[in-house]
C-alpha cells in the first residue's frame, strides 16, 4: 500500500509540461509515417484537387455574377 501512495504522489509532482511532451513522443512513436514517395503522391493529388476546386468555384462565382447582373439589371 505504502509503495502504491508514493507512486501516486510522485505521479501528481510530475510537470504538466514534461508529462505532455513525453505523452506527446509516445504518440508520435505509434504514428505510421507515409514514405518520401507517398508523401510526393499525396501532395500531388491534394495539388491538384485544388486546382481544380479552384476553377470549378471561379466558373461558378463567373456565371452567379452575370446571372445577378441580369437579374438586377445594371
Amino acid at each position: 500500500m505504502a509503495a502504491k501512495d508514493e507512486k501516486k504522489k510522485v505521479a501528481k509532482k510530475t510537470n504538466p509540461i514534461s508529462r505532455f511532451v513525453r505523452e506527446t513522443v509516445g504518440e508520435l512513436r505509434k504514428v505510421s509515417w507515409p514514405s518520401r514517395q507517398e508523401a510526393i503522391n499525396l501532395t500531388i493529388i491534394v495539388l491538384i484537387v485544388m486546382i481544380v476546386t479552384s476553377v470549378f468555384l471561379y466558373v461558378v462565382d463567373i456565371i452567379g455574377a452575370r446571372l445577378l447582373t441580369l437579374a438586377v439589371g445594371m
